[in-house]
């Protein structure tokens, strides 16, 4: 007999990433050495090496040009495959309320906006750091999988196919964009991030297309200074630091404020005082989404059905369900203490109340907690009644709901490709 398998049924999903974009998971801990004044601290931009004449082509494929990058960058392949942007996957780590340490992040963790990339790699993986990366059978230690352009290109030109893995779209001239390779830039950064989730300023708070060139009143750092990512994200032997509490519930690798700032940093010591316990972003960025509206919730119950005329494609669309957005928010505010709870695959549901996809883990009591601001999103997605736990739905290709709009169909497959037991 065919199990039921149901969307929502009154089942409300929560993911909480920090509402600050760019700014998130710093000002958190205090470093002792912190300099007083910030400005000095920035990063020496190193200069620019013009790749022009050392990488002459004709390149057949992305793969072709990395063999030639490694010619000169002989350990930059292996040092990329050292990182979450490679595997996907965070270090070892024991998550709250679970028995064992395992490694989690992207690769095998579920969310509530566009669910889950197991069964989908053939179009996720348009934002891997990798090409072809398509099912299981991805070899993640051949070196010339690894796509170096996606991060040092400078053409603005080159695309990754989003049928394939992530490899090089159709009418990339490899050539050209070989020949543009220097340091990152928002631009490459933003290809993947300030398009997260699905789509521009649906994941994050702040982290949108806005970034690429921002008022100061978007972003102060970006804007008003003109920084690069880097200039936060210190990157060491290609590891990029920092967290995203929707992928990682512990507090290594971490970015803050103290990495400039000093940790009592006002003149007045009624306000320093108030930095024991309040995150410098709970002041300093009362509101989220202040040019671009940002997704606040996500109804996948409600896809699978044709829109009536003149809907606008914002707020539905066939193939992903209902959503809402809002722009100039102000956040949410919970104890924080750097580390979170987390939802895995296979953990039951009381599909009677909101589940929580991720939570920050603090309280008022918690000396190492304090006060900080949260994009919270809602959803409801698909879950198996019987042994209520969450399912992964299939999407993409064959089979997937994107096709054939059979949500039976589409969790069966997406729950074998994902391991989940039905």
């Amino acid at each position: 007999m065919r199990r039921r398998l149901l969307i929502g049924g009154g089942l409300l999903g929560l993911l909480l990433v920090t509402a600050v974009g760019i700014m998130a998971a710093r000002g958190l801990r205090e470093t002792a050495s912190a300099p007083e004044n910030p400005r000095a601290h920035p990063r020496v931009r190193q200069p620019h090496t013009n790749h022009a004449g050392l990488l002459q082509g004709p390149f057949a494929d992305g793969p072709s040009v990395t063999r030639a990058c490694l010619q000169c960058h002989p350990k930059s392949a292996e040092e990329i495959m050292a990182t979450s942007h490679w595997s996907w996957l965070g270090q070892e780590v024991h998550v709250p309320g679970h028995a064992l340490s395992e490694r989690i992040g992207k690769a095998n963790l579920i969310n509530n906006f566009c669910i889950g990339v197991q069964p989908n790699l053939s179009e996720c993986a348009s934002c891997h750091a990798g090409y072809g990366w398509m099912d299981r059978r991805f070899d993640f230690t051949k070196r010339e999988n690894v796509d170096c352009l996606v991060c040092h290109e400078s053409t603005g030109m080159y695309h990754k196919d989003g049928e394939h893995g992530g490899t090089v779209a159709k009418g990339v001239d490899l050539t050209a964009t070989a020949k543009s390779v220097g340091l990152p830039t928002r631009r490459n950064c933003g290809f993947c991030h300030f398009a997260g989730g699905g789509g521009d300023a649906v994941k994050h708070g702040d982290l949108d297309g806005t970034m690429y060139h921002p008022t100061e009143r978007i972003d102060a750092h970006m804007g008003k200074l003109n920084f690069d990512c880097q200039e936060c994200h210190r990157t060491s032997h290609h590891n990029i630091p920092g967290r995203s509490m929707s992928v990682s519930v512990d507090d290594r690798n971490r970015v803050a404020c103290t990495d400039c700032h000093a940790a009592a940093p006002h003149q007045d010591d009624r306000l320093n005082n108030h930095v024991r316990t309040v995150a410098c972003q709970s002041c300093h960025i009362p509101r989220m989404a202040v040019e671009a509206a940002t997704k606040m919730a996500w109804d996948w119950s409600t896809a699978g059905h044709d829109p009536p005329p003149g809907a606008d494609p914002h707020f539905y669309s066939k193939k992903r369900g209902s959503f809402t957005f809002a722009r100039n928010v102000a956040p949410e505010y919970y104890w924080y203490n750097g580390t979170a709870d987390r939802y895995l695959l296979g953990d039951k549901i009381d599909p009677k109340k909101p589940t929580r996809i991720n939570y920050p883990r603090g309280s008022a009591a918690d000396p190492t907690a304090r006060i900080w601001p949260f994009k919270v999103h809602r959803g409801k997605q698909p879950y198996d009644v019987v042994h209520r736990t969450f399912l992964v739905p299939k999407t993409v290709g064959e089979g997937g709901f994107w096709e054939e709009f059979n949500w039976d169909k589409a969790l069966r497959l997406g729950a074998e490709a994902s391991g989940i037991e039905l």
